[in-house]
């Protein structure tokens, strides 16, 4: 057996973002079984994790906007206030438009969302890579923005009447399949709405693009190395402008979404969702520090959250307090894990930095 081959047989060790990844998918299995354990009821109908994706498509796909960003190394809260924008402005066009065409109508409303994403993506994206202003600065200042024009596009609550745009919210995909027989003996089919399904491809569409693609590969390294990706001749402000162009976009998306799933606009729309997109990416494997993340971690860490706040609502202990308990306690359990691979890493290098001292010790030397 050649040498080749034996080092092709030689696993390669995980990597930080495979082995978060992968301790988030046990966790969410674990939980889950769990639950139909000790539960029951919904938890043992596949209906349940479809409710899980129909009730959480916008906070999936913004947690996919949050890992981008923090991948890079930079930090996005205005996502909630963007969504908040976004529904109302979305609502407003769909009942003020005289556009006899329905689908018409629809697709310029999704225009006008992904025009408003785009539009805070790009601002924000050149404040932050160009004009180098911290990006908490930056997105903060987003955030107060986007909730005052939302106040300014209506006060009060702004409920959709678009028939076209209603009976896309009601559709529906069925799997008879999956179904589950009721008390009377009807076979009620699983379904699962649109907007879960736009999710669903958010997240393999970024899972290949940071992976595959040179913009997704030049954002983990300046995430994890600014001044090595410089001398590999990285852009590295173009890499950041494009990571909060895409955050912006997918957030002015998930307002849509979030639209298709409760057709009506008001002021406290994604109140502090930019807190849980962040979490669902902490969750899901994202460092703080950047360089390491993966959007099927974040997907799970959603479902994570999503799971906690259907299981306290089963259980007796119901109130609300004790779900945000839970959050922080699962939410501490990363960060103090995040530590622990960070000191791996920390010691990985420095142990390559000795080696390498060696050897060109022994260089000299001979």
């Amino acid at each position: 057996m050649t040498e080749k081959r034996i080092r092709l047989r030689k696993r390669e060790p995980l990597s930080d973002t495979q082995m978060l990844m992968f301790i988030s998918i046990g966790i969410f299995c674990a939980m889950y079984i769990g639950a139909m354990l000790t539960l029951g009821g919904g938890f043992l109908k596949p209906q349940q994790i479809f409710d899980l994706l129909n009730d959480n498509a916008a906070l999936i796909i913004i947690s996919c906007a949050l890992t981008i960003v923090m991948i890079g190394g930079g930090i996005n809260i205005s996502v909630g206030g963007v969504i908040g924008l976004t529904v109302m402005a979305c609502a407003l066009f769909l009942n003020g438009n005289s556009i006899e065409n329905s689908a018409l109508s629809i697709v310029l409303t999704l225009l006008l969302a992904l025009g408003i994403g785009l539009g805070f993506g790009l601002l924000q994206g050149f404040l932050v890579a160009h004009l180098e202003i911290q990006p908490f600065i930056v997105t903060l200042a987003g955030m107060f923005l986007a909730r005052g024009l939302t106040t300014i596009l209506s006060v009060n609550p702004v409920k959709v009447t678009h028939e076209g745009f209603l009976e896309l919210v009601k559709t529906k995909l069925t799997i008879p399949w999956l179904g589950y027989t009721a008390q009377n003996g009807n076979l009620i089919p699983a379904k699962i709405e649109i907007g879960a399904l736009v999710a669903l491809a958010v997240v393999i569409l970024m899972f290949l693009q940071l992976r595959y693609t040179k913009l997704g590969r030049s954002i983990y390294a300046v995430g994890g190395n600014r001044q090595s990706a410089l001398m590999l001749g990285i852009n590295v402000r173009s890499t950041v402008f494009w990571s909060y162009v895409i955050s912006g976009v997918l957030s002015g998306l998930a307002g849509f979404v979030f639209l298709m799933h409760k057709p009506a606009g008001n002021a406290s729309v994604a109140i502090r969702s930019e807190m849980d997109a962040i979490a669902a990416s902490i969750i899901g494997g994202t460092l703080l520090t950047g360089g390491v993340g993966n959007v099927i971690g974040t997907f799970f860490g959603a479902m994570i959250l999503s799971t906690i706040q259907k299981i306290i609502a089963l259980s007796p202990l119901n109130a609300s307090w004790w779900q945000e308990m839970a959050n922080g306690a699962m939410l501490s359990f990363f960060i103090l894990l995040q530590s622990v691979v960070l000191m791996r890493k920390n010691r990985a290098r420095a142990k390559k930095r000795k080696e390498i001292k060696e050897k060109e010790k022994k260089k000299d030397e001979s």
